[in-house]
């Protein structure tokens, strides 16, 4: 129950500092001749708000099975599996595609379009190579006899896996799209819309890559008993 509240808080905690940076918290009907967003003189767009609850369902869905995953580790018969060095290449391509979306959206702030459709393909190669390196994880991990069914560490570890996968194939079918549809034009108020958000929800599956890899490498059961300290 503590690693869910503590995993809790820290998502609510970023999601309440993002809405902050969007000012969804102010009261225009009291701001006379100042309605619009500070920033572009525009309201909040709707798309914003839709990916700030999206993001918060899928915090909570990795929660609760993380937390299911602390509590199946105090089993008698769990045997975690080896950590597969390919894992530490994927990290970084995983960060790689995260910091050139970024940089894609910093780009078409500064209205350099040319720049920006680089970044948007080169983070969406990397996000590509992400996957094929997972794929090839499961396949070293399945050589070496580390198959689904073989225990209930290499369950939870395929399932986690497999998820977090599945979220970055939707998240590469929207950057698709959004590179897609700014290659041969210019890129507008929307294209830029659409770029910041890929790149808001590509740096959100990292960060729950980076606590998943935590977890199977073994470094979060310091993280959580330090937790425990400092609650009880």
């Amino acid at each position: 129950m503590t690693v869910v509240l503590v995993f809790l808080a820290v998502i609510a905690v970023i999601i309440a500092w993002w809405l902050a940076q969007q000012r969804l918290a102010s009261k225009p009907w009291l701001e006379v001749g100042h309605l619009h967003d500070h920033r572009g003189n525009q309201p909040v767009p709707a798309a914003k708000i839709g990916l700030a609850v999206f993001l918060a369902v899928v915090g909570a869905l990795f929660t609760l099975f993380i937390s299911a995953y602390f509590m199946r580790m105090a089993s008698s018969d769990w045997s975690p599996l080896p950590l597969p060095r390919f894992l530490w290449i994927n990290t970084g391509i995983l960060a790689l595609s995260s910091v050139t979306l970024h940089w894609a959206k910093l780009e078409a702030e500064r209205q350099n379009d040319e720049a920006a459709r680089t970044s948007l393909l080169v983070a969406f190669a990397a996000g590509l190579a992400f996957l094929v390196g997972q794929l090839f994880a499961w396949r070293a991990l399945s050589s070496a006899g580390y198959l689904l069914t073989s225990s209930p560490a290499n369950s939870f570890f395929y399932m986690l896996t497999a998820m977090h996968g599945l979220h970055i194939v939707g998240g590469l079918a929207a950057l698709g799209r959004v590179t897609l549809r700014t290659w041969d034009a210019p890129i507008d108020r929307q294209g830029r819309l659409s770029i910041g958000l890929c790149a808001t929800y590509w740096h959100f599956m990292l960060a729950v890559w980076l606590v998943l890899f935590a977890l199977f490498s073994g470094w979060a059961n310091d993280v959580v008993d330090l937790c425990r300290q400092l609650l009880t």
